[in-house]
């Protein structure tokens, strides 16, 4: 997928590729895993890791087809996997999760996702936006998902006019980020965003809003490439917010979650 205009930043080893509907499970497993056993989020909420793992999976892959229709999401694939099955091989590829087995944990999902997909960075024109009654059972299996959205949504100071698409390629959304665990380490999800960012400008947007649920995403977004602008547009801290009843809705969780707008 990378161009003489927008070259790979990565060693040959790993290549970028413009996702397909060929790759819903993987991608769709791939967030799920991410999310379910290493968000600093989810795994101080909830507890049913496994459990909530398979439901994402079902639930999520209205958001993961939406992104791949767009043409507009990327993953990394490593051209070295070593595929742990035969039928994998035979595959290129193959998820073998069964969602009536919770006893399973993140190691053997990990085990299980024997795919040479290993970072994802998906995206969607917001001029084409997502259904939101059809995304409705993600947020039910993640109740705090919707929660961040509104908060962040309440906190935004911009007035919509001021930076909602009125055509296409105007602003690109970016929703899920993720890497497999077992290649952590690499700069996968920073070499890949900033690869995105540069992609998106050749296609002719002039912006990109991202929401970040982790440290590390933050830090690439807020810092692009040279000649673009990164901004951060509101934030709450889920240690000290408190709601308007008073509750603490993200417990012992300890993390800045961000909206952040780069300008291309």
């Amino acid at each position: 997928m990378a161009s003489n205009t927008n070259p790979s930043p990565f060693p040959p080893r790993f290549e970028i590729r413009k996702l397909n509907a060929s790759h819903l499970d993987w991608a769709t497993a791939l967030i799920c895993h991410s999310n379910a056993f290493a968000s600093p989020v989810w795994t101080v909420l909830y507890s049913d890791l496994t459990a909530r793992c398979y439901k994402m999976l079902q639930n999520a892959k209205y958001l993961v087809q939406h992104q791949i229709d767009s043409d507009l999401s990327f993953g990394v694939f490593d051209t070295e996997y070593v595929y742990k099955r035969e039928e994998s091989k035979a595959t290129q590829g193959k998820l073998y999760w069964n969602v009536e087995d919770e006893s399973a944990g993140e190691e053997r999902l990990l085990e299980e996702m024997d795919f040479p997909l290993v970072s994802i960075a998906m995206s969607y024109d917001q001029f084409n936006p997502l259904d939101m009654q059809r995304l409705a059972p993600l947020i039910e299996t993640l109740p705090a998902f919707g929660l961040i959205y509104g908060i962040l949504g309440a906190r935004d100071p911009r007035t919509p006019e001021s930076w909602h698409a009125t055509g296409p390629r105007q602003n690109l959304m970016r929703n899920a980020t993720a890497t497999r665990t077992d290649h952590a380490g690499y700069g996968l999800m920073g070499k890949l965003a900033r690869w995105l960012m540069k992609e998106a400008k050749v296609r002719g947007f002039k912006g990109i809003q991202i929401e970040c649920v982790h440290d590390a995403v933050t830090k690439v977004w807020l810092h692009p490439p040279e000649g673009m602008k990164g901004e951060l547009v509101c934030s709450f801290d889920t240690e000290t917010y408190v709601d308007e009843e008073g509750g603490r809705p993200f417990g012992e969780a300890k993390q800045l979650i961000t909206k952040i707008f780069v300008t291309l």
